[in-house]
């Protein structure tokens, strides 16, 4: 894997003014996250470009234990992309790794994922801008450690962009987990293991879009009002810093 950027995580928890409540322990006054995070505290973020040389474009992220790496390739002519006229058509796949968990294996979801990935990308994409062809995302999740799908859906955005496809905007994505009382963002697999609920969202910052929204559980209307805020502020901070991986990309490339 070549890189192309630096090897320093970045962080990009959502900023203090979107904090509207202080955390209240779940079970005691002892209880503390698995990885010693606060409870809004996003895990740092390692983000490169340029991870696949053969693919048009690619990335791979790394957060906490969650490792993703995401291949593009295309535009290529396709005999499906001809029913789509005047636009480009999109695929996306996600797998996993036989060891990226004890128990994941091949996994029975993985076409859910992938729809969801789809889901996530398309409305970012200008699909006008590659008539009659395709391109191809593949994921690959190398190490499970929690908050797989947002993780996906942030570096193949980066890999989007690594590739050249025309996009509206970086697509960044955060997940909230309810435990109790309170809300974790960016959880970790231990915590999604018993989580009540979850809340993620798929946006582009700056244009003050969500392209997706997934909810799981029972959630009140202040908790959903809270975790979005969370979510929001936590996105247009990693947008950031893939912008920043971005333009360490090109600076690399011409020295």
């Amino acid at each position: 894997m070549a890189g192309k950027t630096g090897s320093t995580p970045a962080t990009y928890s959502p900023s203090p003014a979107t904090r509207k409540k202080k955390r209240t322990p779940i079970g005691d006054a002892d209880w503390v996250r698995p990885d010693n995070r606060s409870f809004y505290q996003c895990r740092p973020a390692y983000l490169r470009t340029g991870a696949v040389s053969t693919a048009a474009g690619s990335a791979y992220a790394e957060f906490g234990n969650t490792k993703v790496i995401v291949s593009v390739f295309g535009p290529r002519e396709s005999k499906k992309a001809m029913m789509y006229s005047d636009t480009g058509r999109l695929n996306c796949n996600i797998s996993y790794t036989t060891f990226a968990t004890p128990d994941h294996g091949q996994g029975s979801d993985n076409k859910e994922l992938s729809s969801k990935l789809h889901k996530a990308l398309e409305g970012a994409i200008i699909l006008e801008s590659f008539p009659k062809t395709t391109v191809d995302v593949f994921a690959l999740v190398l190490e499970s450690g929690g908050s797989d799908l947002p993780v996906v859906i942030s570096c193949a955005s980066l890999a989007l962009a690594d590739a050249g496809i025309l996009l509206h905007d970086l697509v960044a994505s955060v997940s909230v987990s309810c435990l109790g009382k309170n809300l974790v963002i960016d959880p970790v697999s231990e915590e999604e293991s018993y989580q009540d609920g979850s809340l993620m969202i798929t946006c582009m910052p700056s244009r003050n879009e969500v392209t997706q929204l997934s909810i799981t559980g029972e959630w009140s209307t202040p908790k959903t009002n809270e975790a979005m805020e969370l979510c929001l502020g936590a996105c247009s901070k990693l947008c950031e810093v893939m912008r920043s991986c971005l333009k360490d990309a090109v600076t690399d490339s011409k020295e």
